[in-house]
């Protein structure tokens, strides 16, 4: 069929026009053609959803709906977006979050969003932003930080915001993957600073707000030393610090802090006061334990052998702990039955010795505890052992001016006056014997009440002499004197 040939047809079928509806529409279009009409009629406009795809664009949104691996957002207005589910740890719907917008999905005609403080996983120098979380590699250290691989880009850590407290050294850092968030963003000139620090300080202010929540007056709290000064130590409870102040660190008896905890430690203390208005809250580990001076009164009874450990050495005596936080003294004076200068002279710090207790007194919280009386009194039978003008053998224990002391038994000494050191006169004790010698010596005189033997090496070579007269030997007549004649002028012999 030519074209004339299908022209008539249409012609032939077209339904009649209506010359007024003509009319109307050559009114309408004001003489202008289809084409020029289309031209001037306004583009479809790009989605709300679209327009809000910057990436890096930060926008709070509430959850409509939870799929299966995704949690659906509502952003405001028209905008609706996605996040993965795996992003949080717990959602409802109607809980409100911050979001990172990442890229708008055309397929899907959907935002896709990543929740603010979240892995960013697919970064990239389009998609960063300031707040984004990154995981990356250090790969190398300078003077001011750690450098770091993410996704093909560099990053900087400076020093400062590698950890909350300032690390000495950062090289151990070095081969391990870090979270870090964005600090500062420059996508012209590929600088990247990221930081550690923010992360843990977040992380320490939930755990902070969480712990402060839970904590109340009289509870044990587990917490980790941060640091020890000389008025106590700061435990760190989960993001909050406590102070344990040094009279609350123990029933022991210390000066330090340091005696008792050290940085690093893991330590149970008791909650003993909290003020909410400043934050500052008190701990006790001395309170976290039983007291041991409850019932010490029928434990350590006065009379009870015990065995202790040396703790403390003082001129006037030695502090003994028989148990965690149980602690009493040693008096010089009942250190030994024999007469001693120091009590280092003895015993030295940790030794562990055995001990009698000679009084308690646990409202004042006082014992005492006596080494010489733990053992057999050697003075007791001195006077047997030792009868006079016996010779015994001995060491030179010390030398003082006027003679020597030797040691005849433990805890049982005599004294050679220098007078009895020698036949002839003797300038110097050090001239005769030397401490730690071994000497003979004639027994002299024994007086078990004062703890004094005197000795003497002098006559420790001479015959002993003979045994006095026994009680069946006659006594000799006394001899009858001379009665002295009268003296003139009424004198006598006793004037």
């Amino acid at each position: 069929m030519s074209e004339q040939q299908a022209d008539a047809y249409k012609e032939k079928f077209r339904p009649g026009t209506d010359p007024s509806l003509d009319s109307e529409v050559e009114a309408a279009l004001g003489g202008m053609s289809m084409d020029q009409i289309l031209a001037q009629s306004p583009q479809p406009q790009e989605s709300s959803q679209q327009s809000d795809a910057g990436a890096g664009n930060t926008r709070k949104g509430k959850v409509i709906r939870i799929g299966a691996d995704e949690v659906f957002i509502d952003l405001g207005g028209k905008s609706q977006a996605m996040a993965p589910l795996v992003q949080f740890t717990e959602v409802k719907v109607g809980d409100e979050f911050e979001f990172t917008v990442d890229h708008f999905d055309t397929r899907q005609g959907v935002l896709l969003v990543n929740r603010k403080g979240v892995l960013t996983s697919n970064a990239s120098w389009e998609n960063l932003d300031v707040g984004s979380l990154v995981e990356g590699m250090v790969t190398g250290m300078n003077k001011g930080g750690l450098e770091l691989e993410i996704k093909g880009m560099r990053a900087f850590m400076p020093a400062g915001q590698v950890d909350l407290y300032f690390q000495k050294d950062i090289s151990t850092f070095l081969g391990q993957k870090i979270l870090a968030e964005v600090t500062q963003l420059d996508r012209e000139k590929r600088n990247l600073v990221v930081s550690r620090r923010r992360i843990l300080e977040r992380e320490k202010e939930e755990h902070r707000q969480k712990t402060l929540a839970e904590l109340a007056e009289g509870q044990l709290r587990r917490g980790v030393v941060r640091s020890v000064t000389d008025f106590g130590a700061f435990v760190d409870l989960g993001g909050v610090d406590g102070l344990i102040h040094v009279s609350e660190m123990s029933h022991r008896r210390g000066r330090k802090p340091s005696e008792f905890v050290k940085v690093g430690d893991l330590v149970e203390a008791k909650v003993i006061k909290m003020d909410p208005q400043t934050g500052k809250i008190s701990l006790s580990l001395k309170q976290a334990s039983a007291d041991p001076w409850v019932g010490a009164d029928t434990k350590y009874a006065v009379g009870t052998p015990v065995t202790g450990r040396v703790t403390r050495i003082e001129p006037f005596g030695v502090f003994i702990e028989v148990e965690e936080g149980f602690e009493g003294l040693l008096p010089v004076s009942e250190m030994s039955w024999q007469r001693i200068r120091h009590p280092s002279d003895l015993v030295k710090v940790g030794d562990t010795i055995k001990l009698v207790v000679i009084s308690l007194d646990p409202e004042a919280r006082k014992l005492s505890f006596s080494l010489k009386q733990a053992g057999p009194n050697p003075w007791a039978t001195a006077k047997e052992k030792y009868p006079l003008d016996s010779v015994v053998t001995g060491n030179v224990t010390r030398l003082v001016d006027f003679g020597a002391f030797v040691e005849l038994e433990p805890g049982l000494e005599g004294l050679v006056h220098i007078s009895e050191l020698a036949g002839h006169r003797v300038k110097t004790v050090g001239d005769v014997v030397k401490a730690g010698q071994e000497i003979k010596a004639r027994v002299m005189e024994v007086d078990p009440n004062a703890r004094r033997i005197s000795l003497s090496i002098r006559r420790a070579t001479e015959t002993a002499p003979a045994p006095a007269a026994t009680a069946a030997t006659p006594a000799p007549a006394p001899v009858k004197k001379k009665k002295r004649p009268e003296l003139k002028g009424g004198l006598d012999w006793n004037w």
